[in-house]
């Protein structure tokens, strides 16, 4: 069977994308492809998510805003959108999640890890849908 491939889609992809991608990574190492985009990228990953994830010992640092492309969608299996309503492009066949998560943006890290410890879980029950 081949490798599903996962694309994480918000507005800016520096924050929740960028920290279910790190999960995805940490938790199903080479069983899954992992892709994140944003479909208004920022400039650079939220520090308090990298702060976040580090501290669980996940690095995200060197990870960057990626611009979502409909390359990336179609070879995508499943797209799981978080917050982009109708900036999220739609392909038929492809299965779609929306995760509503509070966005981290401009938050403290106090407000960061509750939304890094639940995409851990909708990450881990992504990986059981998938396995």
């Amino acid at each position: 069977m081949s490798t599903p491939t996962v694309l994480f889609v918000c507005v800016h992809n520096a924050g929740r994308s960028q920290m279910a991608a790190g999960w995805l990574r940490h938790l199903a190492g080479d069983r899954i492809e992992v892709l994140s985009a944003g479909s208004a990228p920022a400039d650079s990953i939220n520090p308090a998510a990298v702060e976040a994830m580090a501290e669980i010992g996940i690095d995200i640092a060197g990870q960057q805003p990626k611009l979502l492309s409909d390359a990336a969608v179609e070879k995508s299996d499943v797209v799981i959108t978080m917050g982009c309503g109708d900036a999220c492009p739609f392909y038929p066949g492809t299965r779609y999640e929306d995760w509503k998560l509070d966005d981290p943006a401009g938050q403290g890290i106090e407000a960061v890890r509750p939304i890094r410890d639940e995409i851990k879980g909708r990450v881990e029950e992504l990986i059981a849908s998938l396995a």
